[in-house]
């Protein structure tokens, strides 16, 4: 898998994944039966960015890359990097115990990655049940033969300097801003035209001056969205950053959600 190749997707079970395909499958969760999914102490680990820090396999310990991660939902379902590949897989959670089911992948090489990090995760993660255990922000994943995977809680994402793109609401999809603190400004992208315009912040408010646009046109879903957003951005907004996730609220309570471009 790791010789140099054209990126694909494939669907796999966990039993291929680990036979396979190593780096494959992703972090479990446990789920409460309120949806919800916690460890130790009522601790969340879902709607949680994780960086990866390690992974030790037959006692040789192998540091991450700084980009990898993963996230895990509610519903139980993965998504992250390994610094290299990205991934996603469900995990089956029973109390403190998770167990991984199925994976999709993608599947290139790249230098800044080393193919035994990999090739240890993806061995610790598909290899059979694990046992969850937080201390403070950290959570490890230990095998039943001993191996474990360490993360730790991500920082959140800085409101500046971050290529924020818009997730919601629809229609918006192709929508991204970045906020420059030196020359106070706001630019990017909405949903048809680039955009720049100052921007004061203060107090976790987001107060966005007359803004200049190019002058394409395009389909009128995408004007349309885009003069939603030049509306929604004329007031001050309120704003809250969650690990990746940036959130801005209007005065009447309209939200615009986007998350950091990695």
């Amino acid at each position: 898998m790791y010789r140099q190749k054209q990126q694909r997707r494939k669907t796999l079970t966990v039993a291929a994944v680990a036979a396979l395909v190593p780096l494959a499958a992703a972090c479990g969760s446990e789920k409460a039966d309120d949806g919800s999914a916690s460890v130790g102490a009522g601790k969340p680990i879902t709607g949680v960015q994780w960086s990866i820090d390690s992974v030790t396999v037959d006692g040789t310990t192998h540091k991450a890359p700084d980009e990898a991660r993963v996230r895990i939902d509610d519903a139980g379902e993965a998504e992250g990097s390994t610094g290299c590949n990205t991934f996603s897989a469900r995990a089956d959670v029973k109390g403190e115990r998770v167990r991984l089911t199925d994976a999709m992948f993608t599947e290139k090489a790249c230098d800044k990655t080393p193919v035994e990090f990999e090739k240890s995760l993806g061995r610790a993660l598909t290899t059979g049940t694990l046992t969850t255990e937080s201390e403070g922000d950290g959570l490890t994943f230990t095998t039943s033969g001993g191996d474990t995977v360490e993360l730790s809680r991500a920082q959140d994402a800085s409101l500046y300097g971050t290529k924020w793109t818009v997730t919601s609401p629809a229609q918006q999809e192709r929508a991204h801003l970045t906020f420059d603190p030196e020359a106070k400004t706001v630019s990017g992208r909405l949903p048809c035209n680039r955009v720049n315009a100052k921007a004061t912040v203060s107090d976790g408010r987001i107060t966005v001056g007359a803004p200049s646009t190019t002058r394409m046109m395009c389909e009128g879903s995408l004007m349309d969205a885009e003069k939603r957003m030049l509306s929604f951005l004329k007031g001050p907004v309120d704003y809250r950053i969650d690990q990746e996730t940036l959130t801005l609220t209007s005065e009447d309570g309209t939200t615009v959600r986007a998350v950091a471009d990695r």
